[in-house]
């Protein structure tokens, strides 16, 4: 009986870290970067401070839209904050969307640091971010007036990123 006992046990053990071992070859980093090159998806995006809806679709009039999704609780968020105002103010069209955070938190963050978005959307819930690939913020996509993802940036953008925005959208 303690043979038997101890070939259960042994081959339990046995599956048990292959099993382990087998898991530990999985990639479990998320990529996003199979996303470029492919549309954003159509959806609808309430105002921050208007009680109507923006349908991401609206976005192919702009040559180029830089779409960031921020809140005012993420310290990166206000770390990148400069280099968007800076973007903004070489005329890129650039949308916030405020990721699960309160109106009057946002609104308070844009006015002390700027307002670089010339459309402010919220996702209160964090739900239909996820459709563009976010996991985190911040995060900024690069679109084109196709609406194709042309580079998304995980984490806060810096100057080196402000400039390749710059290139990659013709913008001096």
């Amino acid at each position: 009986m303690k043979k038997i006992i101890f070939t259960i046990i042994s081959i339990s053990l046995f599956l048990f870290f292959i099993i382990l071992f087998d898991s530990l070859k999985i990639n479990r980093v998320y990529n996003t970067e199979e996303l470029v090159g492919k549309p954003i998806p159509s959806i609808n995006l309430e105002y921050l401070n208007e009680d109507k809806y923006f349908n991401t679709s609206d976005l192919s009039k702009n040559q180029f839209t830089l779409i960031n999704f921020f809140s005012s609780w993420c310290g990166p968020c206000r770390k990148e904050h400069k280099y968007l105002i800076s973007l903004s103010e070489k005329n890129l069209k650039i949308v916030g969307i405020n990721f699960k955070d309160k109106k009057q938190n946002a609104n308070q963050f844009l006015n002390d640091l700027g307002n670089p978005y010339y459309l402010t959307l919220e996702d209160n819930t964090g739900k239909k971010s996820v459709d563009f690939g976010v996991y985190g913020i911040p995060e900024t996509i690069l679109i084109n007036k196709n609406l194709l993802i042309i580079k998304k940036y995980i984490g806060p953008i810096d100057k080196k990123d402000m400039n390749e925005i710059l290139r990659s959208s013709g913008i001096k």
